[in-house]
């Protein structure tokens, strides 16, 4: 089985960025949650409305179709905010090795960065992200300060040393 490696965080902390960056250099296919998203979703959010857990539980039966589909192909690398622990383990489900990368910024720094973007979240929304997030005990913790680059690399040694992928 291959990894499913998951990279978390509030909207805002680069998880497309470092997703898409992260495929390239392994090889591994890319997937962002936000593709996934029923449009109810993207509309209530579009809205300023925060998602609650029975509108994010189709969300997440999707993701974790799709993990445990490609965990028996090359694998796959996927955006996803995975907020609170019960997420976590739906998206965990009947998948043998899942990496969980956390992407942690403070609460200035992610928000000047989202309003810099064009995208369904809106920023009166970060708020309730932070509000809602459990900080994983079993992730790889990584600080957003870092530039996409480097963070990759952090991630890459990080998965290597732990013998989850071989050197790339």
């Amino acid at each position: 089985m291959n990894p499913i490696i998951y990279i978390m965080g509030v909207a805002g902390s680069g998880k497309t960025t470092i997703g898409k960056v992260l495929s390239f250099k392994t090889g591994i296919p890319f997937f962002d949650g936000d593709d996934f998203h029923p449009p109810s979703n993207k509309e209530k959010m579009k809205a300023g409305h925060s998602l609650t857990d029975d509108d994010r539980q189709q969300w997440l039966q999707r993701l974790n179709t799709l993990a445990v589909e490609h965990s028996g192909l090359k694998g796959a690398v996927i955006a996803c905010s995975a907020l609170k622990e019960k997420y976590r383990v739906i998206l965990s489900s009947g998948v043998q090795q899942n990496i969980w990368i956390f992407l942690q910024g403070d609460y200035e720094l992610i928000l000047e960065r989202m309003k810099k973007r064009d995208h369904f979240m809106p920023v009166q929304l970060l708020h309730s992200q932070f509000d809602t997030l459990e900080i994983p005990q079993s992730a790889f913790t990584i600080d957003i300060k870092n530039d996409p680059d480097k963070i990759v690399e952090m991630i890459i040694a990080y998965m290597s040393e732990q013998q989850f992928i071989s050197a790339v």
